[in-house]
């Protein structure tokens, strides 16, 4: 046979095997990935695993797995940390909380995105329709600059729990009215409409022994009107106690004015001190825990659950188990609102710290991680998903889905979620931050304690971070 001829049977030969769909030998054969990432263990990461394990199809035909590392949350930092400092190179995708962004960036172990986004027009696209306020907290390095770190996982907000078989109670509304002068807020639109005085009218008025009346029935234990994170781990008071500082006219040291912006002044200013005082005052009608340093969030959560107080502010990340009666005693008596906000001009100010997290890629992440990670992620952020997402307990921050009528049906909070967004700040991103917050924390904790007071606390913590960041050269 020619050579001619052999080449012209070959290609024959090929042209069939194509059309009955035959891959050529060529093509490279389809690969096991497996992205390893660590998450904080609480119910939106339990179910984008739930969603991965049971949905997820790769169409790169690759066999991709996500193997999960859920860390606790009092741990997560320090675990992360350990893990990124020691160069084990453990994680190729982390679900980060905003804050770490600049350290573990400045560290080299969180790669830039913006070659990705470049890449994938349809997906840069999708991503810039998230709200700029999550878009920023979660992705940007400098802070609100244009240099992207990070993917959306989970926003997360700070909402009002409130018990409406107490708040509605037709003789707490008529005793509320005789004493206050003022509705006992009951529904979510009136919660919505709630100041921080009005909070603490419900802590004062809720204070109950046990066997006092309480809703028509003598009480089953002590009970309190109020409850909010007063914690002295990780970040709990701080992330309360910005949202008041801000709302009150102050501020803490603003990154995006380095290196003009100072932290002595500002931080200690006599509306943060005011604003602190408040926040002191309100622990006054709070369980006891309050005052002992360990009131996080996941106190306050159980203790709103088993039903010993009438409002609690928390994050929407933990309200699943609200409303799962295996878990929550007031699983059937809820009613959700907006956090209370600060009266300033006529209008109802709601600045808060922002909650949630992004998925972020390491530098050491291969190519064909990195490529099944961003297909994820578009899968994550697909409408979809989003809108499973938010039905399942979770919530998004992409325009089109949480402005889609069906999305307030999907859980009791998501009425408040859409409103809460345009009054979202973040903490620091900067590499110092872990000493930054550390400190902070212990200050605060002393205040919360009953050991120091309001002005003392702000300015210890003023003067720290001026001295920190002027040697970090943040502060001229």
């Amino acid at each position: 046979m020619s050579t001619r001829t052999k080449i012209k049977g070959a290609l024959m030969a090929a042209g069939v095997a194509a059309s009955l769909g035959v891959a050529d030998v060529s093509t490279a054969r389809a690969e096991e990935v497996t992205l390893t990432m660590a998450v904080p263990d609480w119910p939106p990461t339990r179910i984008m695993k739930k969603f991965f394990d049971e949905q997820y199809k790769p169409k790169s035909g690759n066999t991709v797995k996500l193997d999960v590392d859920f860390i606790p949350w009092p741990d997560f930092y320090t675990r992360v940390n350990a893990s990124l400092t020691s160069g084990e190179k453990k994680y190729n995708f982390i679900v980060s909380d905003s804050q770490w962004l600049g350290a573990f960036v400045e560290g080299g172990y969180y790669r830039k995105i913006n070659d990705l986004l470049d890449a994938d027009p349809d997906f840069k696209k999708i991503f810039f329709t998230i709200h700029p306020n999550p878009l920023n907290a979660y992705a940007t390095y400098p802070y609100k600059s244009e240099n992207y770190y990070g993917f959306p996982q989970f926003p997360d907000v700070l909402v009002n729990y409130g018990r409406k078989d107490i708040l509605c109670d037709e003789t707490e509304q008529k005793n509320f009215q005789a004493k206050y002068s003022k509705k006992l807020p009951c529904t979510g639109e009136e919660i919505d409409a709630m100041t921080w005085d009005d909070f603490k009218n419900v802590g004062e008025f809720f204070r109950r022994k046990k066997g006092e009346m309480l809703a028509g029935k003598p009480a089953d234990d002590d009970f309190y009107g109020i409850a909010f994170q007063a914690g002295k781990g990780y970040d709990f008071s701080s992330m309360q106690i910005n949202g008041l500082i801000w709302q009150m006219g102050g501020n803490i040291w603003d990154e995006t004015k380095a290196p003009s912006g100072q932290a002595e002044g500002v931080v200690n200013s006599p509306e943060a001190v005011k604003a602190l005082e408040k926040y002191l005052q309100l622990i006054e009608y709070m369980p006891p825990v309050a005052k002992t340093g360990t009131m996080d969030i996941f106190k306050s959560d159980e203790l709103f659950r088993e039903g010993k107080v009438a409002m609690n502010i928390d994050w929407i990340g933990l309200g699943e188990a609200s409303l799962d009666p295996k878990t929550s005693k007031v699983a059937d008596k809820l009613v959700f609102g907006q956090m209370p906000g600060t009266m300033v001009d006529g209008k109802n100010v709601k600045w808060s710290n922002i909650g949630g997290q992004p998925f972020v890629l390491t530098t050491w992440t291969t190519d064909i991680q990195i490529k099944e990670a961003v297909e994820f992620v578009k899968w994550w952020l697909s409408s979809d998903i989003q809108h499973q997402f938010a039905a399942g307990g979770g919530q998004s921050a992409v325009k089109a889905v949480y402005e889609d009528p069906k999305y307030v049906t999907y859980r009791p909070w998501n009425r408040a979620w859409a409103p809460q967004l345009d009054w979202q700040k973040d903490v620091w991103h900067v590499p110092q931050f872990f000493e930054l917050l550390t400190q902070q924390q212990d200050q605060f904790d002393l205040a919360i304690t009953g050991k120091q007071d309001a002005k003392t606390t702000l300015d210890n913590i003023a003067k720290f971070q001026q001295d920190l960041l002027t040697q970090a050269g943040l502060i001229q």
